[in-house]
């Protein structure tokens, strides 16, 4: 016989995920701090973007697995100008709306885009053939964008009119 779950287990259950969007949200935030600042994490302050340093340029480079189909593609991506503003546009974008709960339907398909490039810049992957911490990433994405919107300014943001008239804008 299978126990019924209660009312309060349900509710946690959409706080853990609410507290796993914002976690998220705050890797992608931070990636986005310490590559445009050089906090001393992953990025120097000499190697920032503010400084002139170029935020794709080391993994683009010494990151994709040189022995991987896809090596030679993204070693040329290296030191565009725009593919450096999109890379930070989509770090910031997407920190910011899961961290706030709005706009994650758009944040779940550019989160996806950029974590399915990143996974190919890996391939052939070194532990596991076929999933890694990029494509947990992507899932984790969609089912935050079809959950519920826990601690977050989606009741503001869903009564905005161009939101209203663009439900993708949920």
């Amino acid at each position: 016989m299978v126990k019924k779950t209660s009312k309060s287990t349900y509710n946690t259950a959409w706080y853990a995920l609410a507290l796993s969007r914002i976690l998220l949200g705050f890797v992608f935030l931070w990636a986005f701090l310490d590559k445009t600042f050089g906090l001393g994490f992953a990025t120097a302050a000499d190697k920032a973007w503010v400084a002139g340093g170029s935020p794709t340029t080391g993994f683009l480079l010494k990151g994709v697995n040189a022995d991987g189909p896809f090596a030679s593609f993204f070693n040329n991506l290296a030191g565009s100008s725009v593919i450096d503003f999109l890379f930070m546009a989509g770090l910031l974008g997407i920190g910011l709306a899961l961290i706030l709960g709005v706009g994650l339907r758009i944040a779940a398909v550019a989160g996806t885009a950029l974590m399915l490039m990143m996974w190919a810049a890996l391939l052939p992957l070194e532990n596991n053939p076929l999933v890694d911490d990029h494509i947990v990433y992507a899932a984790l994405l969609w089912v935050i964008a079809a959950g519920r919107r826990e601690f977050s300014l989606a009741n503001w943001w869903t009564n905005l009119d161009f939101v209203k008239k663009n439900k993708w804008l949920w």
